[in-house]
């Protein structure tokens, strides 16, 4: 089953949709000050209006994104936020920049916590454009809605006596799904987004700053293994790998940014070394391309559902 060429021409427009709005007109309020500055809250690069201004963008982007992908919007529009933050991360400096910004143990501290939770509000800017494409979707619906209704059969196969159990098993599939998404994840970022490692008498090794292809590749291959297997295995959407991807910064530094950790980086090895590739890794870098990947996962697990259910279908014809 390959895309056509108007399915892929819908897939760059959603993506060039948000590349444009947030990575294009969003970036001179996202710059930082600094030539090597990094683009995150706890660096100081964006303000509360600054904030405000990129959750609008990325609305505005998913919603465009709708329309120019119909009638596969809600599909394909959902491309346009973490595309444009994807084009953000790519112009961004490292966390080794910000680790030689903050040299000493307090300022690492302190930015460590605010580094933490700064992956909920890129998550917001995702959401955002979700709810740009929803907006779109609903704009829509009412011109669609009478001949749904005609054409739709009310499903009557399960008993409302199953309904409290229905919800039970999506509820737990999807707790499984979000802690199966950041342990997978978390595991794979560690193998692929490393650069040079060198032996620590206290942590065992340590890792050098991953150059930002090698981060975005990492996390796009990690976050779509992760909503492969979660779809095939849970049958659950891409929303749970994506929402991993706010954690696993959070998961990262708890582990491996604990306070004794970063006084041993301060006192013994370069500022560009961690000690674990997870924590190298900015919250907007997780986030964008954790997302594009949790997407692009999803779909190749559909994808392959469709194929193994037509090549098991077409084996039994043929017998």
């Amino acid at each position: 089953m390959e895309l056509s060429w108007l399915m892929r021409l819908r897939i760059a427009a959603a993506m060039a949709t948000g590349v444009i709005l947030i990575g294009i007109l969003g970036f001179p309020v996202a710059r930082p000050a600094e030539p090597f500055g990094v683009v995150s809250l706890a660096a100081g690069s964006i303000t509360s209006g600054d904030s405000i201004y990129l959750v609008v963008l990325a609305f505005v982007a998913g919603f465009i994104a709708y329309f120019l992908s119909w009638p596969y919007g809600q599909e394909i529009g959902i491309l346009a936020a973490p595309s444009g933050l994807a084009a953000l991360a790519l112009r961004t400096g490292s966390m080794a920049n910000l680790m030689q910004s903050n040299p000493t143990l307090t300022q690492r501290e302190a930015l460590f916590a605010a580094l933490k939770w700064e992956p909920i509000f890129w998550l917001a800017i995702v959401a955002s454009g979700f709810a740009g494409v929803l907006s779109g979707q609903r704009i829509l619906s009412g011109y669609v809605s009478a001949l749904r209704r005609d054409e739709s059969t009310p499903d009557k196969s399960n008993p409302k006596s199953n309904a409290t159990l229905r919800s039970t098993r999506i509820y737990l599939n999807a707790i499984i799904g979000l802690v199966g998404s950041v342990l997978i994840s978390h595991l794979l970022i560690g193998l692929l987004a490393q650069d040079v490692k060198i032996f620590d008498s206290k942590l065992g090794a340590v890792v050098g700053q991953p150059e930002v292809r090698q981060i975005a590749l990492a996390v796009i291959v990690s976050f779509g293994l992760a909503a492969f297997v979660v779809k095939i295995l849970l049958n659950i959407s891409y929303i749970w790998p994506t929402i991993a991807s706010a954690l696993v910064t959070a998961f990262a530094i708890t582990t491996y940014a604990r306070d004794d950790v970063l006084q041993h980086l301060v006192g013994n090895q370069p500022t560009a070394f961690f000690s674990n590739a997870a924590v190298s890794i900015l919250p907007i870098q997780m986030v964008s391309f954790g997302a594009l990947g949790a997407i692009a996962g999803y779909w190749l697990a559909v994808r392959y559902n469709f194929w193994r259910k037509y090549s098991a279908g077409r084996l039994t014809a043929e017998k």
